[in-house]
């Protein structure tokens, strides 16, 4: 820890919060997260935006060409613990993304002009990181781990469907188990992937919704997805319920467009959710 770093927090900590020199007057906050390297807490004085049950702050590195380490550290780890003004609680920190990122960056930089500075003197984008509250019981089973290997096993099934169906229209339309064979392969793949999104839309997402107010964006863009993917699941199966009768592209196309999707779905759900299912296992897991 710099000196400077060190002095703004003494002094944060000695008078309830407030601080005086550059931050005199400033949303200031204290965040303390795990040292990817070395495991040991590290804390870091941030400037801040309240949004509804949530706390913003911003991996700005004052325009620097580079994360900031806390930034790596909550990416590698999200659980973190925050002291602002005289209140000290514990909670997750989960980047935001894509045009919601934007707007409050922009928002942000509007209300303290050095952040659109920062963002001028580098050419990352700089990130935006919501910490919600939440108390976490602890490092348990890789649950985010597991949901990787979980959209693994489905991608692969998906190749393995889209090889079989090649293989049919290749020349052996005509063999009865063939087309038995296809028909059987298509209601296992979509009956695992219709399992997995019950067991997330029955269990996990009420969970994380109610430790987690604040992930219900994320949430909600979930579940409108996976109405999207229930609908591709059953055009395909009906598409392939006698796959002898269909256009062979037009087969072909739609399980490519479900593929896609579905990998679309698969990557923001890993991206956002994977570092916190990790880090609350026993919470996830508890009936």
């Amino acid at each position: 820890m710099s000196d400077w770093n060190r002095q703004v927090i003494e002094e944060f900590r000695g008078n309830g919060g407030r601080v005086g020199g550059p931050f005199e007057g400033a949303d200031l906050l204290l965040l303390t997260s795990t040292g990817r390297k070395t495991g040991e807490p590290r804390t870091t004085p941030l400037g801040y935006m309240a949004d509804g049950d949530r706390l913003l702050v911003f991996a700005s590195n004052a325009g620097q060409p580079h994360d900031p380490a806390w930034y790596h550290n909550v990416r590698a780890d999200p659980r973190v613990t925050v002291e602002v003004g005289t209140e000290t609680f514990e909670g997750v920190a989960l980047p935001v993304e894509g045009e919601e990122r934007d707007r409050l960056y922009a928002l942000q930089g509007e209300r303290v002009p050095a952040y659109a500075e920062y963002q001028r003197q580098t050419s990352r984008v700089i990130p935006v990181v919501a910490v919600h509250r939440g108390h976490l019981e602890g490092r348990g089973a890789a649950i985010g781990d597991e949901l990787i290997k979980i959209h693994d096993d489905l991608r692969a099934r998906l190749a393995d469907l889209r090889a079989d169906v090649d293989a049919f229209y290749a020349g052996s339309r005509d063999v009865p188990d063939l087309a038995r064979q296809l028909r059987e392969h298509c209601v296992s793949v979509c009956g695992v992937l219709g399992e997995h999104h019950d067991n997330e839309e029955g269990r996990a997402f009420p969970r994380l919704e109610a430790e987690f107010p604040g992930l219900a964006p994320v949430i909600g863009r979930l579940r409108r997805e996976h109405v999207a993917v229930t609908a591709n699941r059953l055009r395909l199966q009906a598409m392939l319920d006698d796959p002898g009768s269909r256009d062979p592209g037009r087969v072909r196309a739609e399980l490519d467009r479900m593929t896609a999707e579905l990998d679309a779905h698969f990557a923001y759900e890993e991206e956002q959710l994977r570092a916190l299912m990790n880090a609350v296992g026993p919470l996830w897991r508890r009936p």
